[in-house]
């Protein structure tokens, strides 16, 4: 048996009583993580100890001299985490008192970023300026002037380098200034109007020395209605540097995309106007702020009523292009097409115009017109329109003409201009495959009448010698030509009418039958409404004469009244025989 050494077992024991050294590379790292644990603890700790206010005014009155307006301060903090910089609370800047006394820009917290390398300049620049939850009163007189425009003037005038230069050079380079949960308020002159933009995220930099760069998105809203889902409103462009607004260079796109009709029309009148849909609408702007080109695109698909639901909705594809003028306030050499140039669809109708002053309305001149629209286009228009109109009626034909629309002081004729559905035909299979319309139908303004029965104008330009021209306050308007109806007599019923801003008044004279009458109403309910009330009871099923006469204000029920009454029957005289 081997014999164990004695001073093995003495050896172990004492080596195990020396603690384990740590190597140089282990301690460095451990000092190492000391040291950033230190730093850390001091980044949190130092900064509430440190007193910045006495900067307070010197941060407020540099921010006032780069935006032109007073601006306050009620603290700063210092913050050195995630990246230094300042923590500015309850800022405001002050309105222009031109525009009114509401501050033009709130914030409860702004948060700005320093620029270290700007340090070495022996400067301070900041490289983002974040606002939270700010608003922003934008103002608008009746002059025609913004409050902005002394603000965005005077930051012209500032030299600044890009916004992405890296290194610091002779001009202070711009800050990247955001804000996130905006609400921008709409003022005209002193009273706030109740459209707004909220939610609003705003970002602004400089990407080149002479042109700034915008973007903007928000939810349009209602202060007087509780509109809801009114979709989103985006903006984004470029703005250059110029002398004056109107001389600004311009690059913009906007547009209001996913908005139901129905929450459209409560943002921009207050109201329900009973229509349902989805809208989409986008503009761009070229050009300066006095003069750029327009190009606008208005889409609306499934457009119907509230009250029932169509078998076919509404789908519109409109393009318009123009000019805007004198600071976005007035639009000229409108032109709009359905659907747009270029489409493979066949055209539908042609819009031009201008809005020389979108502050006055009656300024506006408008001329809508169709080289071709087919009658049975109409008749689904109808029915959208309509829940009454049979799935069975059929119409055929081709809607030609323009209309014009010239506002102005003592102008009781505003609306002008022809229509004309040429081979018109309307048919309800209930009663035939014979059309109910058996002529063209022309609707026309009484100005027209009135210059096409100048002496001097050619034969074929005059107007029909059975055309009646309705004389004093009915000088306006348009005027139904007689029209040919196939109602079951030997020779056509006529039916002619006057329309104007009140209402409309329609004449039906000649031979009919109760049979193709009651077709004729089931086919065109809105015409037949009151017409069974005047339609004998105790008559054959005809035909016999009728003269009726119809009448209607807008909003208001239809009457049918019977113009002449009828002779009583002649009894047969009796003879004495001798």
């Amino acid at each position: 048996m081997q014999e164990m050494d004695p001073t093995y077992e003495y050896g172990e024991a004492a080596d195990a009583d020396i603690p384990p050294s740590l190597s140089v590379h282990t301690l460095r790292r451990l000092l190492y993580v000391a040291f950033a644990a230190l730093a850390v603890l001091l980044l949190v700790l130092l900064p509430p100890l440190i007193s910045v206010n006495r900067y307070q005014k010197r941060i407020a009155n540099s921010i006032s001299d780069s935006l032109g307006r007073p601006v306050h301060l009620d603290k700063v903090s210092l913050n050195l985490l995630p990246l230094p910089g300042f923590t500015l609370e309850n800022f405001v800047v002050d309105e222009d008192p031109a525009f009114g006394s509401e501050p033009v820009i709130r914030a409860n917290s702004v948060r700005a970023t320093l620029r270290l390398s700007s340090l070495w300049r022996r400067r301070v620049e900041f490289s983002t300026i974040s606002f939270t939850d700010p608003s922003v009163n934008l103002v608008h007189t009746v002059a025609g002037k913004w409050n902005l425009e002394s603000i965005l003037l005077h930051a012209a005038h500032i030299e600044a380098a890009p916004t992405a230069q890296k290194k610091a050079g002779p001009a202070p380079r711009f800050p990247y200034i955001e804000a996130t949960g905006a609400r921008l308020n709409l003022k005209l002159d002193h009273e706030k109007t109740p459209i707004s933009l909220t939610d609003a995220d705003f970002a602004l930099w400089l990407p080149d020395p002479q042109q700034w760069h915008l973007r903007l998105q928000a939810h349009p809203a209602r202060t007087d209605t509780d509109v809801s889902d009114t979709g989103t409103f985006q903006l984004e462009g470029t703005l250059g540097r110029a002398a004056s607004l109107g001389q600004v260079p311009i690059s913009l796109r906007g547009e209001w995309r996913n908005v139901p009709l129905g929450a459209a029309t409560r943002v921009l009148f207050g109201r329900d106007a009973g229509l349902r849909g989805d809208m989409t609408l986008s503009a761009n702007a070229q050009g300066t702020v006095s003069s750029s080109a327009i190009q606008a695109h208005l889409q609306l698909t499934g457009g119907r009523r509230a009250d029932f639901v169509p078998a076919q909705s509404l789908d519109v594809d409109l393009q318009c292009l123009g000019t805007a003028t004198g600071d976005f306030h007035g639009f000229q050499d409108i032109h709009c097409s359905w659907p747009p140039t270029g489409s493979s669809d066949p055209p539908t109708l042609a819009i031009s115009g201008a809005l020389p002053d979108i502050r006055n309305p009656n300024s506006a001149v408008i001329e809508i017109g169709t080289p071709g629209l087919p009658a049975a286009t109409l008749l689904d228009w109808l029915r959208i329109a309509s829940s009454r109109v049979p799935a069975d009626i059929a119409a055929a034909g081709t809607l030609t003409g323009t209309l014009s629309y010239h506002p102005g002081p003592g102008n009781s004729t505003p609306w002008q201009g022809e229509m004309l559905i040429t081979n018109a035909r309307l048919i309800n299979p209930r009663v035939g495959t014979t059309s109910l319309i058996s002529s063209d139908i022309t609707l026309q303004s009484q100005t027209e009448l009135l210059s096409a029965q100048a002496p001097d104008l050619p034969r074929n330009k005059r107007p029909a010698s059975s055309t009646k021209v309705l004389p004093g306050p009915l000088s306006s308007g348009f005027q139904l030509a007689p029209t040919n109806l196939a109602l079951g007599g030997k020779d056509p019923a006529t039916l002619d009418g006057h329309f104007d801003t009140t209402g409309y008044t329609l004449h039906l004279v000649g031979m009919a039958s109760l049979v193709r009458l009651h077709a004729l109403a089931v086919a065109l309910p809105q015409f037949g409404d009151g017409l069974n009330e005047v339609l004998p009871t105790n008559r054959a099923a005809g035909p016999f004469r009728i003269d009726l006469t119809a009448t209607r204000s807008w909003g208001e029920a239809q009457t049918w009244t019977e113009n002449t009454e009828h002779p009583a029957p002649v009894r047969p005289k009796h003879t004495r025989h001798p």
